[in-house]
């Protein structure tokens, strides 16, 4: 009988064989750009998806400001944070966030997409998103992608 040994490999960070990829927000519905993002930067797009490591590629996302909401969200979405002290609520419309800092929209988005650990955290700091068309990524060869080819 043949003794075939099969090997189950974890991938970690050294070997993730990690790429930068370029993905055009512009036309994109929210939500689900924002979830295909998160799986990217996760690696879950992968065959070597190891749920422990850092395997996800690195995301330039370009055209912030050209992000899409469905329905009434544009007038009715709004964003809460606290100051910490008392009566320290504040709230931000979306309008307003757009206006001011478009890449924080998607920002918010994925980064709510994210596992809630020092993973997250680190996941959170390979996603780098612009306003317009520019990026100052371009020593890093990034590839162009389209993230409507993920499922």
């Amino acid at each position: 009988m043949d003794t075939l040994s099969y090997k189950t490999v974890s991938v970690n960070k050294e070997n993730a064989n990690k790429k930068w990829l370029v993905v055009d927000a512009e036309g994109q519905t929210l939500g689900r750009f924002a979830s295909r993002v998160a799986m990217v930067l996760r690696g879950k797009h992968k065959a070597s998806f190891t749920p422990h490591a850092d395997t996800g590629d690195n995301v330039i996302v370009i055209n912030a400001e050209k992000i899409v909401l469905s329905g009434n969200k544009e007038l009715q979405k709004e964003y809460i944070r606290h100051t910490t002290y008392p009566g320290g609520q504040r709230s931000t419309t979306y309008a307003e966030m757009k206006s001011k800092h478009p890449e924080r929209v998607i920002e918010k988005a994925v980064k709510g997409m994210l596992p809630k650990n020092k993973l997250g955290s680190e996941l959170f700091r390979n996603l780098y998103v612009y306003a317009g068309t520019d990026h100052t990524h371009e020593g890093q060869k990034p590839e162009s992608f389209n993230i409507n080819s993920i499922k």
